[in-house]
């Protein structure tokens, strides 16, 4: 628990910067149509899901399998467990992010064009196998600090444009303040918890006495 406190305060101050370059864009994108807008979500959206899923693959086995300088004992790793933990991880995680957590926001603004866009259903052949691959990467090669980074970005972005879909109208200066907010939470609390307390949580509990 320390520790996720610790990572929650480390990256609060990046993740208010990634929210603050979303409301720039908001303003400069404000009037975007709306097929533009969902376009733009199924780009961003795809590239955080396979950030996030290398990351959080990545977290756990360099925990579990004894990584040490880009080198790991396979022979220690649960490849199925590893799968898995990635790929929850990261459609869990970017769904709840960059749809769930908007579609809030934009309920509460009553957006007239409000509406939920789940990837892994929707466009199911474009997320899942990005999934996977960024799991597959993670076990080439795992790697956690720019990818987490890119992914904290990316998932801010995909945010934004899953409630640039949703706007209908102008907005005063209290709906971008509200716009802000749901911004930063939909990166803050899921980002750290999907790449820290997600696979943590499933490292052999001898190795984590050992951290």
């Amino acid at each position: 628990m320390k520790r996720v406190i610790k990572e929650l305060k480390r990256h609060a101050p990046f993740t208010a910067f990634g929210a603050f370059s979303g409301i720039l864009l908001f303003i400069i994108f404000q009037h975007l149509p709306n097929e533009t807008a969902y376009r733009a979500f199924y780009v961003l959206h795809p590239i955080h899901v396979v950030l996030s899923a290398l990351v959080t693959a990545s977290v756990y086995e360099i925990h579990e399998c004894d990584c040490i300088s880009g080198k790991c004992l396979r022979g220690q790793c649960n490849l199925w467990k590893l799968f898995l933990v990635g790929y929850i991880g990261s459609i869990g995680i970017a769904t709840l992010s960059d749809s769930i957590i908007p579609f809030i926001g934009e309920f509460l603004l009553g957006m007239p064009n409000r509406g939920i866009h789940i990837g892994f259903i929707e466009k199911w052949w474009l997320i899942n196998p990005l999934a996977i691959l960024g799991v597959i990467f993670a076990f080439l090669k795992p790697m956690t600090k720019f990818p987490h980074a890119g992914h904290v970005l990316f998932s801010t972005w995909a945010s934004l444009f899953h409630i640039l879909m949703a706007v209908g109208s102008d907005l005063d200066w209290t709906s971008y303040l509200v716009i802000f907010i749901f911004l930063f939470l939909a990166v803050w609390l899921p980002c750290c918890v999907s790449d820290i307390v997600f696979p943590m949580a499933f490292v052999n509990s001898k190795k984590k006495e050992k951290m």
